[in-house]
């Protein structure tokens, strides 16, 4: 696996490497199966494609500076695990690399995409998303975007951002279902974070939501599904942050279900041991 840490040296290479497709996938690092999954997708959807890793913590979709500075940073474990299932390139800039002096962000307006859910919770966060995906999707020039559905909201931020507002046509947006522990849990680098008591019932985030899935298949109303949630992280103790029943494509809230019951996705956040933890489910 070649290892890059400057813009230059990397697109020096894959300027070399240019008869071959790119299949991007950029991480904050501390990564998991779930991440190794991301490629694994983009191995198994073209074998021939080169595929590229960033790790960089970004400043700038942080809220809190403490999240920040307590968001695991494991360089020499990724890059072993990165290695190990054949990824071929990793890129790991600094901030001066990734934001030089001269670099301007372009400004993007994602609509009610980022006001709701996370948009709400985290203010400024999907500017921060937006700023360094353009960036980082400016020095790799992808054929291949690979992102994992539990940030099913950042992913279609993005997609906004690549299709709507870049018109990067040339771009294959690839969603890869939530890589599950045994139990159902999210995969995220932030479980690591709960005590043993919480990691138990965490499990209960899933659960619930999968019983969602299937009562959302009798129950009247989208709002009926909504509350049993809601009822059900309360009985199992959980700082409810909200449970959203949305559209899959404009993420706007709704009040009777659609033609399509797979046009409508339930996402939560609740927060166990201090730790905010997401995810969701098509129903």
């Amino acid at each position: 696996m070649q290892i890059f840490r400057t813009v230059g040296e990397l697109q020096v290479y894959l300027s070399a490497q240019k008869e071959r497709k790119i299949a991007f996938i950029p991480t904050m690092g501390a990564l998991h199966q779930g991440h190794l999954d991301l490629i694994r997708a983009a191995q198994k959807e073209d074998s021939q494609a080169l595929s590229v890793c960033s790790i960089f913590v970004n400043p700038t979709q942080f809220g809190d500076p403490k999240d920040l500075e307590k968001y695991p940073r494991t360089e020499q474990v990724d890059a072993d695990l990165l290695a190990a299932i054949g990824c071929e390139v990793l890129f790991l800039p600094s901030v001066a690399e990734v934001y030089p002096a001269n670099w301007a962000t372009p400004t993007f307006d994602f609509g009610d995409l980022a006001t709701t859910m996370e948009g709400a919770s985290r203010i400024g966060h999907f500017a921060g998303v937006g700023q360094v995906v353009h960036r980082l999707l400016s020095i790799v020039k992808p054929d291949y975007l690979y992102l994992g559905q539990k940030d099913y909201q950042q992913v279609a931020v993005i997609k906004d951002m690549v299709y709507r507002q870049l018109g990067w046509a040339h771009i294959k947006v690839v969603m890869v279902a939530t890589a599950r522990e045994a139990d159902g849990l999210a995969m995220s680098s932030r479980n690591v974070r709960l005590s043993p008591t919480g990691r138990a019932a965490a499990a209960g985030i899933s659960q619930t939501l999968f019983a969602a899935r299937e009562l959302s298949k009798h129950a009247p109303t989208p709002l009926a599904v909504q509350q049993f949630v809601i009822d059900e992280y309360k009985k199992l103790g959980f700082d409810v942050d909200y449970v959203a029943l949305v559209d899959a494509t404009s993420l706007a809230p709704i009040s009777a279900w659609p033609q399509q019951k797979n046009n409508a996705v339930c996402c939560v956040v609740v927060k166990i041991d201090g730790v905010r933890l997401l995810d969701n489910v098509m129903l």
